[in-house]
């Protein structure tokens, strides 16, 4: 959710990942000690959570929860990893199948099997009986498109990836950077996915040469380059294409107001690709039993049943509740771009080098 959303995992800049961050708070004392009664999650900046929720597991665990927001999924990824010999929290959340192998590799996260980790989908599983990482949530990284834009000027909005880089099509889209960027990461893997390893390349000179734009963060590209989001139009965005999500446009229904009866973006649902967001219990975590304990809550009934409205991403628990508003406006993409993460672990640090070079230089 990264995914993902995602990451990541989104917050769509309406307000709705700042309200967490201070629900707890701890003195260093407190966190120094391995008895605690603040658990500290660390997170990108779109980690949401409804009060009520929290509220219940601070009462019931008896664990207060601090939260630290650090940038984008792949930002709170690599500063994660350069303290890990002294890391911020207990718990990381918000690393991607896009990025598990590096998290795991440098020893992020201490084996943990979270309780109902039987309860999670097979297909999000990871990391085999090691149990490192904890699957919490899933999106689709998609291209979204401005319905008003295209439908003014009789333009028919593009379905595939080889349509982004048709001449209608030319100087409309923006994307994230794939060095710095949860989603434009997962948009380039879904180009490597779909072009293979001898074709990525070219396709991105294509869409280079077709008026491409890159910006540092899904935040800068969705609410402030693209014309059809709420934030987008106050900014006067002028890019009518998006790298964002599947579950974006949902959001700008459910956070309008009035609610459109429409949502006013759409997905080019042949653009997808399927991230899978996890967290970890930190290799130093100083309060490694609170962290377990919030482990365990991520993947329980209550917080799966609240996190869609909040994160605007899909569960991974069998039987958690899918909002309506998902089902009509943002269901997930049918055949999204997948990939094997050892086949992700052995090349993404080249793909992203080869990509910066034919892209941003």
């Amino acid at each position: 959710m990264g995914i993902t959303k995602k990451v990541t995992v989104l917050a769509l800049g309406l307000g709705m990942a700042g309200g967490l961050a201070a629900c707890g708070s701890s003195s260093d004392e407190e966190t120094g000690s391995g008895d605690s009664k603040t658990v500290t999650l660390v997170s990108h900046d779109s980690w949401a959570a409804s009060k009520d929720v929290i509220a219940a597991f601070e009462k019931e665990s008896g664990y207060k929860v601090k939260v630290l927001e650090d940038g984008d999924a792949g930002q709170a990824v690599n500063k994660a990893i350069l303290t890990k010999d002294n890391p911020q929290g207990d718990v990381f959340f918000g690393v991607d199948n896009t990025l598990l192998s590096r998290a795991l590799d440098n020893g992020l996260f201490q084996p943990y099997e979270a309780k109902g980790s039987d309860l999670v989908l097979p297909e999000y599983r990871a990391d085999g009986d090691k149990h490192r990482v904890t699957p919490v949530d899933t999106g689709d990284v998609c291209v979204n498109y401005d319905k008003a834009y295209f439908s003014k000027r009789g333009l028919t909005p593009p379905k595939s990836l080889d349509d982004l880089v048709k001449p209608e099509y030319k100087d409309l889209l923006v994307t994230e950077n794939a060095g710095s960027s949860s989603p434009g990461l997962g948009f380039l893997l879904g180009t490597a996915a779909q072009y293979g390893d001898g074709g990525w390349e070219g396709y991105w000179k294509k869409l280079k040469a077709n008026g491409v734009k890159v910006v540092d963060s899904w935040e800068q590209a969705y609410n402030e380059e693209f014309s059809g989001s709420s934030g987008g139009k106050k900014a006067k965005g002028d890019r009518p294409l998006v790298v964002s999500y599947a579950s974006s446009p949902p959001a700008e229904v459910i956070y309008a107001d009035p609610q459109p009866s429409t949502a006013p973006t759409g997905v080019a649902d042949g653009t997808c690709f399927r991230q899978v967001e996890y967290a970890g219990l930190l290799d130093n975590a100083r309060n490694a039993k609170g962290g377990k304990a919030l482990l365990d809550f991520l993947i329980g009934e209550r917080f799966q049943n609240d996190m869609p409205l909040n994160m605007f991403v899909y569960p991974v628990r069998e039987g958690a509740r899918i909002p309506e508003a998902f089902v009509k406006y943002g269901p997930q993409a049918k055949d999204p771009g997948t990939m094997d993460p050892a086949k992700i672990a052995d090349n993404r640090d080249q793909w992203v080098k080869s990509w910066t070079s034919l892209v941003l230089k």
